[in-house]
């Protein structure tokens, strides 16, 4: 249990990262509600627990056929399915125009973004495993 609350800290350090940096196109005015934050978070650590195992092992094929780098989109995908989550619970959190309007800078935008959170995500778990806070 702890673990996964370290887990979804982890991910609120990402997407605080990943919403300061401007070629990301997301607009998430945490102010001083900082449950959103911990909100997005915890959304983004149920999308990767639950449905993100279920598209990758159906893109495997592929997968394959990339090398791995449908990854990447996989990744973009699912922090677009964390903003229109997020929008039901009116958090605020929006990648360029989605939700509503699906557009390439959404696209882009949530690849960029899921590649940041991905590497503050990594570096942080590595900081954690080092230190043993969580074993």
């Amino acid at each position: 249990m702890i673990d996964w609350i370290i887990r979804v800290l982890i991910n609120a350090a990402g997407v605080y990262v990943a919403t300061m940096l401007p070629f990301t196109n997301i607009t998430f005015n945490v102010g001083n509600d900082w449950w959103k934050l911990l909100a997005v978070a915890l959304i983004l650590a149920l999308v990767n627990s639950f449905i993100k195992p279920i598209v990758k092992l159906l893109s495997f094929p592929v997968s394959l056929l990339t090398l791995g780098l449908v990854g990447f989109v996989i990744n973009g995908a699912m922090l677009l399915l964390v903003a229109l989550a997020s929008d039901q619970f009116k958090l605020g959190f929006k990648i360029g125009a989605f939700p509503p309007t699906l557009n390439a800078d959404a696209v882009v935008g949530a690849i960029a973004a899921a590649f940041v959170i991905s590497v503050v995500s990594t570096l942080l778990g590595l900081v954690n495993r080092g230190r043993k806070i969580v074993s």
